[in-house]
């Protein structure tokens, strides 16, 4: 890309804010421009962060922020809505605040969790055809707890004035890009290389939970298991299914496991089975029972839950709602 004609002019970012806001997404958000502004002539970005009514703003690690209340009439060229550590914050539904941003023309980011709750509350009925994006976590959690299903795998979803977008360290890819867009792509470049980020990956590339092929280990055989697990969560195939799909044997699928992970088939599925429950017990309102079923246990999940985090889903629960800020 060619410098272009706006490179003398500035854009103004607006980062809505609310209680156990993602850290990581913050630092996403400001780094790449702050960068920007350090490698070029001129500063070409500046940003104000903003919450619902102002104010100090925590997140789970007690970092604080001063924030600015939500302006009536928007001055900003985007507003990007970071996620939080409760995907059912109040705070994340943000309805007319995105109609006031997009009617003065700014272009709106949600990731994450704030992405999540558009897509629950307003996705259908917003006139924004095809699928959108949010973290893989969260489309888990829309398709059992609310029944959505028009969300993507990509990292990003950009429907002109909305853009939808997974969050976490995807957030510095969408930022990167738009410092391509508007100063270079050489500037671009130099702040991704600043920031150790060797590859800017598209918008359309599929999250790792998702994508056809995962981190390898080392051994396609072992891969193509651990993507068969991940895809039967809810209905758990047996050792004997997966060597048949896989065409080995039991013994040789055992063996593969213990040299390459250090544990056997059946230990690693129950635990990334657990894994999910947890998700799902701290971040959704399905019940104890609803989480065991969605997960591949029956009526003894409490008791394999305990065995393995050393408390029952209910205490892990009460726990929960006794800090609700926590990681």
């Amino acid at each position: 890309m060619t410098k272009s004609a706006d490179t003398d002019r500035t854009w103004h970012f607006d980062i809505l804010l609310c209680d156990g806001f993602v850290l990581t997404e913050l630092a996403a958000v400001l780094d790449p421009l702050r960068i920007a502004n350090r490698s070029t002539a001129q500063p070409h970005y500046s940003w104000t962060y903003l919450s619902r009514d102002g104010g100090l703003r925590r997140n789970g690690a007690g970092i604080m922020v001063e924030t600015q209340p939500v302006p009536e009439k928007p001055q900003a060229d985007f507003l990007f809505v970071l996620g939080n550590s409760d995907p059912e914050h109040p705070d994340l539904s943000v309805a007319p605040v995105l109609r006031n941003y997009r009617y003065s023309g700014a272009k709106v980011f949600l990731l994450a969790e704030a992405a999540a709750r558009f897509i629950q509350e307003e996705g259908a009925e917003s006139g924004l055809d095809g699928a959108h994006a949010t973290h893989w976590e969260n489309s888990h959690l829309l398709r059992e707890q609310h029944g959505v299903f028009n969300v993507g795998n990509t990292l990003v979803s950009d429907k002109g004035t909305i853009v939808t977008c997974a969050g976490m360290e995807a957030t510095v890819d969408v930022v990167l890009a738009l410092i391509g867009q508007h100063i270079s792509s050489a500037v671009g470049v130099s702040v991704a290389n600043v920031l150790l980020h060797d590859t800017v990956r598209d918008g359309s590339t599929l999250q790792p939970n998702m994508a056809s092929q995962l981190p390898t280990t080392g051994d396609g055989g072992l891969d193509r298991c651990i993507r068969l697990m991940q895809d039967h969560i809810e209905d758990p195939l047996t050792i004997a299914a997966l060597t048949e799909t896989l065409g080995i044997s039991p013994r040789s699928l055992e063996r593969k496991f213990k040299s390459r992970l250090g544990c056997s088939p059946v230990t690693f599925y129950r635990e990334i089975r657990l894994h999910r429950a947890n998700n799902l017990l701290l971040n959704s309102s399905l019940s104890i029972c609803e989480v065991g079923l969605a997960c591949g246990f029956g009526s003894g999940f409490s008791n394999v839950y305990k065995s393995f985090f050393g408390k029952t889903p209910s205490a892990l629960r009460r726990e929960r709602a006794q800090a609700p800020l926590a990681d």
